[in-house]
Protein backbone atom coordinates (compact mmCIF):
# COMPACT_ATOMS: atom_id res chain seq x y z
CA UNK A 1 0.00 0.00 0.00
CA UNK A 2 3.17 2.50 1.09
CA UNK A 3 4.31 1.90 -2.79
CA UNK A 4 1.11 2.38 -4.54
CA UNK A 5 0.82 5.83 -2.43
CA UNK A 6 4.12 6.86 -3.33
CA UNK A 7 3.70 6.20 -6.78
CA UNK A 8 0.22 8.06 -6.72
CA UNK A 9 1.33 11.02 -4.76
CA UNK A 10 4.53 11.36 -7.27
CA UNK A 11 2.66 11.08 -10.43
CA UNK A 12 -0.36 14.17 -8.34
CA UNK A 13 2.56 16.48 -8.05
CA UNK A 14 4.06 15.96 -11.26
CA UNK A 15 0.52 16.33 -12.97
CA UNK A 16 -0.09 19.72 -10.32
CA UNK A 17 3.06 21.39 -11.95
CA UNK A 18 2.29 20.36 -15.87
CA UNK A 19 -1.10 22.58 -15.22
CA UNK A 20 1.41 25.87 -14.87
CA UNK A 21 2.68 27.12 -18.50
CA UNK A 22 6.24 27.43 -16.54
CA UNK A 23 6.00 23.73 -15.65
CA UNK A 24 5.08 22.49 -18.92
CA UNK A 25 7.78 24.27 -20.63
CA UNK A 26 10.92 22.82 -19.49
CA UNK A 27 13.01 23.87 -21.43
CA UNK A 28 12.57 27.75 -20.90
CA UNK A 29 15.18 29.75 -20.01
CA UNK A 30 14.18 31.68 -17.18
CA UNK A 31 14.37 35.41 -17.31
CA UNK A 32 17.15 36.09 -14.50
CA UNK A 33 19.13 33.43 -16.69
CA UNK A 34 17.93 34.85 -19.92
CA UNK A 35 19.24 38.62 -18.62
CA UNK A 36 22.59 37.12 -17.69
CA UNK A 37 23.41 35.04 -20.85
CA UNK A 38 22.53 38.27 -23.41
CA UNK A 39 24.65 40.91 -20.92
CA UNK A 40 27.58 38.17 -20.48
CA UNK A 41 30.59 39.78 -22.93
CA UNK A 42 32.90 37.20 -22.59
CA UNK A 43 34.04 33.95 -21.45
CA UNK A 44 32.25 32.63 -18.64
CA UNK A 45 33.08 29.15 -18.24
CA UNK A 46 32.01 28.62 -14.49
CA UNK A 47 28.51 30.39 -14.92
CA UNK A 48 27.34 28.91 -18.31
CA UNK A 49 28.31 25.15 -16.49
CA UNK A 50 26.34 25.76 -13.57
CA UNK A 51 23.17 26.94 -15.50
CA UNK A 52 23.90 23.92 -17.93
CA UNK A 53 23.49 21.63 -14.77
CA UNK A 54 20.44 23.86 -13.32
CA UNK A 55 19.06 23.15 -16.50
CA UNK A 56 19.03 19.60 -16.66
CA UNK A 57 18.51 19.19 -13.19
CA UNK A 58 15.26 21.35 -13.57
CA UNK A 59 14.41 19.92 -16.71
CA UNK A 60 11.63 17.40 -15.99
CA UNK A 61 11.21 16.59 -19.62
CA UNK A 62 14.80 15.14 -19.53
CA UNK A 63 14.32 13.43 -16.58
CA UNK A 64 10.92 11.55 -17.60
CA UNK A 65 12.37 10.36 -20.57
CA UNK A 66 15.78 9.20 -18.98
CA UNK A 67 13.76 7.63 -16.08
CA UNK A 68 11.98 5.58 -18.73
CA UNK A 69 15.03 4.20 -20.03
CA UNK A 70 16.40 3.19 -16.65
CA UNK A 71 13.34 1.59 -15.16
CA UNK A 72 14.35 -1.67 -16.51
CA UNK A 73 18.09 -1.52 -16.79
CA UNK A 74 19.62 -3.28 -13.63
CA UNK A 75 22.93 -3.72 -14.67
CA UNK A 76 25.29 -0.44 -14.83
CA UNK A 77 26.95 -1.62 -17.77
CA UNK A 78 23.77 -1.12 -19.46
CA UNK A 79 22.86 2.41 -18.05
CA UNK A 80 25.53 4.22 -18.69
CA UNK A 81 25.67 2.63 -22.66
CA UNK A 82 21.85 3.98 -22.98
CA UNK A 83 22.80 7.62 -20.98
CA UNK A 84 25.95 7.58 -23.05
CA UNK A 85 23.70 7.43 -26.20
CA UNK A 86 21.76 10.19 -25.10
CA UNK A 87 24.44 12.38 -24.12
CA UNK A 88 25.58 11.84 -27.87
CA UNK A 89 22.43 12.56 -29.23
CA UNK A 90 21.70 15.99 -26.93
CA UNK A 91 25.17 16.97 -27.29
CA UNK A 92 25.23 16.94 -30.88
CA UNK A 93 22.18 18.79 -31.79
CA UNK A 94 23.00 21.43 -28.36
CA UNK A 95 26.06 22.66 -30.26
CA UNK A 96 25.30 22.49 -34.01
CA UNK A 97 21.81 24.44 -33.36
CA UNK A 98 23.50 27.11 -31.01
CA UNK A 99 26.87 27.12 -33.34
CA UNK A 100 25.73 26.19 -36.45
CA UNK A 101 22.64 28.08 -36.79
CA UNK A 102 20.87 24.75 -37.17
CA UNK A 103 16.77 26.11 -36.80
CA UNK A 104 13.36 24.51 -36.25
CA UNK A 105 10.03 25.13 -34.88
CA UNK A 106 10.27 25.01 -31.26
CA UNK A 107 7.03 24.14 -30.46
CA UNK A 108 6.55 21.16 -32.85
CA UNK A 109 10.84 19.66 -31.20
CA UNK A 110 9.35 20.33 -27.63
CA UNK A 111 6.32 18.27 -28.69
CA UNK A 112 8.89 15.20 -30.24
CA UNK A 113 10.29 15.45 -26.74
CA UNK A 114 6.77 15.18 -25.08
CA UNK A 115 6.39 12.04 -27.39
CA UNK A 116 9.73 10.41 -26.49
CA UNK A 117 8.70 10.59 -22.78
CA UNK A 118 5.46 8.83 -24.44
CA UNK A 119 7.14 6.30 -26.70
CA UNK A 120 9.48 4.98 -23.84
CA UNK A 121 6.80 4.44 -21.21
CA UNK A 122 4.87 2.86 -23.93
CA UNK A 123 7.46 0.54 -24.70
CA UNK A 124 8.33 0.07 -21.18
CA UNK A 125 5.01 -1.78 -21.16
CA UNK A 126 5.50 -4.20 -24.21
CA UNK A 127 3.33 -1.72 -25.79
CA UNK A 128 4.98 -2.29 -29.28
CA UNK A 129 5.46 -5.95 -28.70
CA UNK A 130 1.45 -6.23 -28.02
CA UNK A 131 -0.02 -4.23 -30.96
CA UNK A 132 2.38 -4.28 -33.53
CA UNK A 133 4.37 -7.35 -33.24
CA UNK A 134 7.61 -6.56 -33.08
CA UNK A 135 9.86 -3.42 -30.63
CA UNK A 136 12.09 -0.65 -31.99
CA UNK A 137 15.80 -1.08 -31.60
CA UNK A 138 15.62 0.91 -28.22
CA UNK A 139 19.12 1.80 -28.69
CA UNK A 140 18.83 3.82 -31.84
CA UNK A 141 15.51 5.63 -30.40
CA UNK A 142 17.40 6.93 -27.50
CA UNK A 143 19.99 7.70 -29.93
CA UNK A 144 17.40 9.94 -31.69
CA UNK A 145 15.20 11.26 -29.26
CA UNK A 146 18.42 12.41 -27.42
CA UNK A 147 18.89 14.78 -30.55
CA UNK A 148 15.76 16.23 -30.36
CA UNK A 149 16.19 16.78 -26.50
CA UNK A 150 19.44 18.80 -27.57
CA UNK A 151 17.66 20.91 -30.28
CA UNK A 152 14.97 21.46 -27.47
CA UNK A 153 17.56 23.42 -25.95
CA UNK A 154 18.99 24.62 -28.55
CA UNK A 155 16.00 26.42 -30.23
CA UNK A 156 15.43 28.07 -27.05
CA UNK A 157 19.30 29.86 -26.62
CA UNK A 158 18.91 30.72 -30.42
CA UNK A 159 15.93 33.06 -29.42
CA UNK A 160 18.60 34.89 -26.77
CA UNK A 161 21.04 37.92 -28.57
CA UNK A 162 23.71 35.71 -27.04
CA UNK A 163 27.69 37.67 -27.56
CA UNK A 164 29.80 36.10 -30.58
CA UNK A 165 32.63 36.87 -27.56
CA UNK A 166 33.66 33.63 -26.40
CA UNK A 167 30.25 31.95 -27.47
CA UNK A 168 32.11 28.07 -28.40
CA UNK A 169 33.76 28.47 -24.82
CA UNK A 170 30.31 29.04 -23.24
CA UNK A 171 28.37 26.66 -25.01
CA UNK A 172 30.68 24.22 -24.68
CA UNK A 173 30.92 24.59 -21.01
CA UNK A 174 26.93 24.83 -20.74
CA UNK A 175 26.92 21.58 -22.47
CA UNK A 176 29.38 19.88 -19.88
CA UNK A 177 27.25 21.79 -17.45
CA UNK A 178 23.90 20.08 -18.61
CA UNK A 179 26.10 16.31 -18.67
CA UNK A 180 27.00 17.34 -14.95
CA UNK A 181 23.56 17.22 -14.06
CA UNK A 182 22.38 14.52 -15.84
CA UNK A 183 24.85 12.60 -13.66
CA UNK A 184 23.66 14.15 -10.64
CA UNK A 185 19.68 13.72 -11.07
CA UNK A 186 20.60 10.36 -12.47
CA UNK A 187 21.75 8.85 -9.78
CA UNK A 188 19.19 10.35 -6.93
CA UNK A 189 17.12 8.68 -9.45
CA UNK A 190 18.97 5.34 -9.42
CA UNK A 191 19.07 5.47 -5.68
CA UNK A 192 15.55 5.64 -5.26
CA UNK A 193 14.67 3.21 -8.11
CA UNK A 194 17.30 0.56 -5.89
CA UNK A 195 15.45 1.32 -2.95
CA UNK A 196 12.24 0.71 -4.68
CA UNK A 197 13.47 -2.50 -6.28
CA UNK A 198 14.41 -4.05 -2.96
CA UNK A 199 10.41 -3.72 -2.43
CA UNK A 200 7.93 -6.65 -3.36
CA UNK A 201 5.69 -3.97 -5.35
CA UNK A 202 8.07 -2.71 -7.60
CA UNK A 203 7.25 -4.83 -10.44
CA UNK A 204 3.65 -5.19 -9.62
CA UNK A 205 3.07 -1.20 -9.93
CA UNK A 206 5.75 -1.04 -12.66
CA UNK A 207 2.37 -0.92 -15.57
CA UNK A 208 0.87 2.53 -13.23
CA UNK A 209 3.91 4.05 -13.02
CA UNK A 210 4.84 3.76 -17.14
CA UNK A 211 1.21 4.93 -17.24
CA UNK A 212 1.96 7.92 -15.31
CA UNK A 213 4.94 8.68 -17.58
CA UNK A 214 2.66 8.59 -20.51
CA UNK A 215 0.38 11.18 -18.90
CA UNK A 216 3.05 13.26 -18.32
CA UNK A 217 4.69 12.97 -22.11
CA UNK A 218 0.81 12.92 -23.63
CA UNK A 219 0.62 16.45 -21.32
CA UNK A 220 4.01 18.03 -22.47
CA UNK A 221 2.76 17.49 -25.99
CA UNK A 222 -1.12 18.70 -26.04
CA UNK A 223 0.83 21.92 -24.46
CA UNK A 224 3.09 22.24 -27.54
CA UNK A 225 0.26 21.47 -29.94
CA UNK A 226 -1.36 23.68 -28.69
CA UNK A 227 1.00 26.62 -28.70
CA UNK A 228 2.00 25.67 -32.24
CA UNK A 229 -1.94 26.24 -33.61
CA UNK A 230 -2.43 29.21 -31.13
CA UNK A 231 0.83 31.13 -32.31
Amino acid sequence: MRARATVVTITILILCGLLFPTGASAHNVSKRDATFVQANQGTAIAAFMYLGAKHMVTGYDHLAFLVGVIFFLYRLKDIVQYVSLFTLGHSITLLSGVLGGVHANTYVVDAIIGLSVVYKAFDNIDGFQSFIGFRPNPKLAVLGFGLFHGFGLGTKLQALDLSKNGLVTNIVSFNAGVEIGQVLALTAVLIALSVWRTRRGYLQHAFATNTALMTVGFVLTGYQVAGYLAA
